[in-house]
């Protein structure tokens, strides 16, 4: 009897850090739950960082995933919004391994190829493809898809991959760093 894996996705933003929960038992593919913490623009960026950490806390509390899954984030348009986009993606990190989660990182691309089939997907084709495997009554938040794609992109190839190591290590994309 295959006892459900619980996987907790992450898209990392400032502004908005969309997470998906999904179980897997065997090749089933089951919706949890799914949202975006938002913060205050306004607010500092510590202020930001901490309702980020706070608010992954309190969904790691709610959900008691076994595994995480964040997505890897490229911008290259503006060096100053690449490095809050990557403190807001390390205090995601922060989250995830304070809670002893192994943690499996993902490209853009590795996460549209495994849910879409190819890596220049669209982001309307994502959340149609996340609503379409896991069954959904609607369409989630781009971020929230996201979130929820990279989790289903663990689900599909984090488990084969030897992914999993041992707790606080960082894998990513099948390797150990």
């Amino acid at each position: 009897m295959n006892l459900p894996i619980r996987i907790l996705g992450i898209d990392p933003g400032l502004r908005s850090t969309g997470f998906g929960v999904i179980d897997i038992t065997g090749s089933t593919l089951s919706y949890v739950a799914s949202g975006c913490i938002k913060s205050d623009a306004a607010g500092t960026l510590p202020q930001r960082i901490k309702t980020l950490l706070d608010g992954l806390v309190e969904i790691i509390a709610t959900y008691q995933p076994q595994q995480a899954a964040v997505e890897i984030v490229f911008v290259n348009v503006n060096p100053q919004s690449t490095l809050l986009l990557g403190q807001a993606r390390g205090a995601a990190i922060s989250a995830l391994v304070t809670a002893n989660l192994p943690v499996a990182e993902y490209t853009a691309l590795q996460v549209k190829q495994a849910v879409v089939g190819h890596g220049k997907a669209a982001k309307e084709q994502v959340q149609q493809m996340v609503a379409r495997l896991l069954n959904l009554p609607g369409i989630p938040s781009t971020d929230a898809a996201d979130a929820l794609a990279c989790a289903i992109a663990h689900a599909h190839g984090g488990q084969g991959m030897g992914a999993l190591a041992t707790l606080g290590k960082r894998v990513r994309g099948g390797r150990l760093v």
